[in-house]
């Protein structure tokens, strides 16, 4: 029996650059340039929402400036309160990535799920933190420390997966087992060999796993840091691996895709991989 859910994913470019505005002003002229896509969303119906990795600020990590730890905020905390009322306005599941402060000195790349009543559902902080080549991530965000959790909001069990983290099929694979039917991949990366990867790796995991992914990138380049071309791309690919709905390259987009979550089912009826796995085989994987 068919179980269809509707999706949306909102890749963006950032609106000012640095210097153009305090970091309070940047993240306000962000939240405004998202506003009417994810209003639109809610209209056309999407049940599930997905933003961009730190969706509200730009992808400040090509430097090491200090100053971008005041744009972190509590999760939940205003922006999430914000759009909890959105969610709620148009029974729409939100997932929100945004930088998130702990305490001082306690900084995550968070992603907050917001369920369509507006309820606050949890958060999962980014696990892998690169630190090399431009994404000098370590120097803003501690590693996470939440596992790998799956929130069964009104309309399906969601997981999520950011950026970096896709190098890493170990997280994917916990993601499964934990019973995600679909994870969400929020991300900021540029164009060179991870464009290549970005068709690859993420499909591999949907296949691996049986189950729905929403991949997320940002557009355009953000000065004053210039690392590089955001290449936007942002897909929707099934638990075949087979990718059936993609966002262009350059534009600022909502991408709306059904989904029929039976089809995993259908899959995993097939591809025994959970059944098949030899967990006590795999002791070198968790070798310090």
């Amino acid at each position: 029996m068919a179980r269809v859910i509707k999706s949306g994913l909102i890749q963006m470019s950032l609106p000012i650059s640095e210097g153009e505005g305090t970091i309070a002003e940047i993240k306000e002229a962000m939240m405004q340039k998202h506003m009417p896509l994810i209003e639109e969303a809610g209209k056309k119906g999407v049940q599930i929402l997905c933003l961009q990795e730190i969706f509200n600020t730009p992808y400040f990590c090509p430097g090491q400036d200090k100053a971008w730890y005041e744009s972190a905020e509590s999760v939940p905390g205003p922006t999430t309160d914000r759009l909890a009322a959105v969610a709620k306005k148009y029974s729409m599941v939100i997932i929100v990535p945004i930088y998130e402060k702990e305490q001082p000195g306690f900084l995550y790349n968070t992603a907050a799920v917001i369920d369509a009543d507006g309820t606050y559902l949890g958060k999962y902080r980014k696990n892998h933190i690169p630190h090399t080549s431009g994404f000098w991530e370590k120097f803003f965000f501690k590693p996470g420390n939440l596992g790998y959790p799956v929130f069964q909001t009104r309309y399906a069990k969601v997981g999520v997966y950011i950026c970096y983290d896709r190098h890493f099929p170990d997280g994917a694979r916990c993601l499964g087992l934990n019973g995600a039917e679909i994870v969400y991949n929020p991300s900021a990366t540029v164009a060179g060999l991870s464009q290549y990867l970005w068709k690859l790796e993420q499909p591999a995991h949907a296949a691996a796993n049986g189950y729905f992914m929403g991949c997320i990138n940002r557009v355009g380049t953000e000065k004053p840091w210039n690392l590089g071309k955001f290449y936007g791309s942002s897909y929707f690919v099934d638990p075949r691996g087979q990718i059936f709905a993609q966002a262009s390259e350059d534009k600022d987009e909502l991408l709306v895709a059904d989904m029929d979550l039976s089809k995993i089912d259908e899959v995993r009826n097939v591809w025994q991989f959970f059944r098949d796995r030899r967990p006590e085989t795999y002791g070198k994987l968790v070798e310090l």
